[in-house]
């Protein structure tokens, strides 16, 4: 079935909504506020302006990126994904363009506004997003750890700015940055075919589909291990808690993925690792 494409126009609240990924941004404000209240010593920072601002600018960074991205990937959307293109038919490139560039702007000044710390790493964290888009994402792995990594650090920042040396944010980032980097390898096998067009050097591209499937399962393992060192190490009884009831999803996941060929199964376990993570983050509330 063919999609008919409208003339872009200059703003679409219902595009721009679609373009940010709304949900995925009110998840990062979820995780961010459940964070400050259930593992800083100070849960009265929940209705502090300062966290509004910390919240409020990484989800503009975020947002940016997710622009960023859907501008340079247009052609292999139309591919992977056509009905959820938005740059060129639903808002105009260059409108999506300026869209991105003004968010940054306003997300690294409301950083600076808290720090320079804050400020640079808000900085960093859009630089980042840029090169992702335009460039690292075709590189094998290193896109994928780059989302991870911001993915974490939009959970570890509260440590940052509030208790830098609160290691049970440490924990939920390192959480947080294996799901991500579990999940976005996974998204790598439900694009595969529009990848491989433009020659995108993803993990399944180069490696092939078993061999992809094997280092995620590798990368799970390292999840677990992860946490249990931390138990071991830094934090209390909680970690290896978490470790041990993460066995039963990942061991779920396992089995879904030996079997799994097609896009629409590869889209179930992308979905399926976005629960499990808020799963993860929700159990801050139980374990503390």
């Amino acid at each position: 079935m063919s999609i008919e494409y409208s003339k872009p126009v200059n703003f679409s609240f219902s595009g721009f909504i679609k373009l940010t990924r709304f949900w995925n941004l009110v998840i990062i404000v979820f995780a961010q506020y459940f964070t400050a209240f259930f593992l800083l010593e100070n849960a009265s920072v929940i209705t502090s302006l300062n966290l509004a601002i910390l919240s409020g600018s990484t989800v503009i960074i975020a947002a940016a990126g997710y622009i960023i991205n859907d501008y340079y990937d247009v052609k292999i959307d139309l591919i992977n994904k056509p009905q959820r293109v938005v740059v060129g038919r639903i808002l105009k490139r260059r409108v999506a363009m300026i869209l991105h560039t003004a968010l940054n702007f306003i997300g690294i000044t409301m950083g600076f506004l808290l720090g320079y710390k804050i400020g640079l790493l808000n900085f960093i964290s859009a630089l980042l997003l840029w090169s992702y888009s335009n460039q690292l994402k075709r590189t094998v792995l290193v896109g994928n750890l780059v989302v991870a990594l911001l993915t974490g650090l939009s959970i570890y920042v509260i440590a940052i700015y509030f208790e830098p040396n609160n290691n049970y944010i440490l924990g939920y980032a390192l959480f947080a940055f294996f799901m991500t980097l579990i999940r976005e390898i996974i998204k790598d096998l439900e694009d595969l075919k529009g990848d491989s067009t433009f020659d995108c050097r993803t993990l399944p591209v180069v490696h092939g589909p078993r061999k992809t499937k094997l280092i995620i399962y590798i990368i799970s393992v390292s999840l677990l291990l992860s946490l249990c060192s931390l138990f071991y190490l830094r934090i209390g009884a909680s970690m290896l808690t978490m470790a041990l009831l993460l066995i039963g999803p990942l061991a779920y996941l396992f089995l879904r993925l030996r079997k799994a060929d097609t896009v629409k199964e590869f889209n179930y376990l992308s979905n399926y690792c976005k629960l499990v993570m808020l799963a993860g983050i929700t159990s801050m509330a139980f374990f503390y």
